[in-house]
């Protein structure tokens, strides 16, 4: 960000010549004044040389010279020398003015030069700061528009490389730990360390729930990962948005119960039918539905309001439980992101849940954010109704757009 900061502070400037280049320029007068008087000199000896020897010529000069001195009434030009010495003035100031400025130029080009190979010695938040005019102007703005998309390519590999490097760091942390307890408790079974057949099942009921963890991390992972490629095909059928929610409902409904928690409904229209993977989706209102269930402290209602706005489908899970403090909300759809990490351990999740969701909905051409407060913590999702070419969708292009709507709604 600082580069990008210095460089629109960045002011034009116009080229300043060294000592140097300025005597060169004064030498490449000096030479070409010199040349050219001599040249002038030669052109009159040889021309009056000719002229005497050639009538017709003397008389095309003469009625050149006289149509001058009718035109501009004025017998100046009559003269030998006061017809050529103009002539030959104006021609020498005009090789003269191309010579300086061709050799002006090469020094612009020289700084120009100059100041790419400072860039590419690795000073990137550095553009070429010119005010030019004519072929070089367009030049450096090409020149500073290469620099700037190759930056803005190093920095999303960058980025992506430490994407790479996190998730790995995440993914071998959050295995090595249930994996340090299955080798333990196997490791105690294998030497025979347990008093009774108690002992034993213990062993073998905690390794085999820490397996259960590794596995729900592993497909986890493996979800996020695909849903994150932005050619993964979604199968996009017809479907009652309505009837879909009310039995994700009735599925949770046990599990809501012995948590004395009761889940509705609540749709406007009460059907209506939108396009969509609904395998994928499913999975989205599970992710929402379980969350709601296992961090919803305190809570007595889950509400889902589907709501058919103009071309969107906007549909709300929201509980009634603890507030998620608003420090938390921005991270919320982060891989791996737990909003309190001792919770999350004993709840067995992996802070992949709301990231995949995330995913799936931009993989629709949607977009969720959350908002909480004392009363009400609401996940909301923004479908189209109809869909057309859902393989033209950029997933990463729509993940920029998610992040921007979820700011606008804080």
């Amino acid at each position: 960000m600082q580069g990008k900061r210095k460089v629109l502070q960045e002011k034009k400037k116009r080229i300043t010549l060294t000592s140097k280049e300025i005597s060169e320029l004064l030498a490449e007068g000096i030479v070409t004044v010199v040349l050219l008087l001599l040249l002038n000199v030669a052109i009159l000896v040889v021309l009056d040389s000719v002229v005497r020897n050639s009538p017709s010529l003397e008389n095309a000069i003469w009625g050149t010279k006289n149509a001058f001195a009718n035109q501009m009434n004025t017998d100046f030009f009559l003269s030998f020398r006061n017809f050529f010495v103009p002539a030959f003035f104006l021609v020498d100031m005009a090789v003269l003015y191309w010579r300086l400025i061709r050799r002006y130029r090469q020094m612009q080009l020289r700084h120009i030069i100059s100041e790419l190979h400072y860039i590419a010695n690795g000073n990137y938040d550095h553009r070429i700061p010119f005010e030019l005019s004519g072929d070089l102007s367009r030049v450096v703005s090409s020149i500073n528009g290469l620099v700037d998309s190759t930056v803005a390519a190093i920095e999303d590999e960058r980025r992506i490389e430490k994407s790479k490097d996190e998730l790995i760091t995440n993914v071998s942390h959050d295995i090595r730990t249930p994996l340090t307890s299955i080798i333990g408790y196997l490791g105690l079974i294998e030497d025979r360390q347990f008093h009774s057949q108690e002992d034993l099942l213990k062993y073998t009921h905690t390794a085999y729930v820490k397996a259960k963890q590794m596995k729900v991390l592993v497909e986890d992972l493996f979800e996020y990962t695909k849903v994150r490629q932005p050619s993964v095909p979604i199968n996009i059928t017809s479907f009652d948005m309505t009837q879909l929610v009310e039995q994700l409902a009735a599925d949770f409904e046990l599990e809501a119960s012995k948590k004395q928690i009761e889940i509705h409904v609540v749709s406007s229209p009460e059907h209506f039918i939108m396009d969509g993977d609904t395998e994928k989706l499913v999975r989205v209102f599970n992710n929402l539905l379980s969350n709601a269930l296992k961090y919803g402290k305190g809570a007595k209602h889950i509400i889902i309001e589907v709501e058919k706005v103009g071309t969107e489908a906007v549909i709300t899970v929201k509980n009634d439980g603890a507030m998620i403090p608003k420090r938390a909300l921005d991270s919320l759809f982060d891989r791996f992101y737990r909003v309190e990490e001792s919770r999350s351990q004993e709840t067995g999740g992996t802070g992949l849940g709301l990231a995949i969701a995330q995913s799936i909905i931009a993989l629709h051409g949607g977009y969720i954010y959350a908002k909480s407060d004392t009363n009400w913590t609401a996940f909301i999702m923004h479908l189209p109704v109809t869909r057309n070419n859902p393989e033209e969708l950029d997933t990463e292009e729509t993940l920029s757009d998610t992040k921007k709507k979820r700011g606008l709604r804080k």
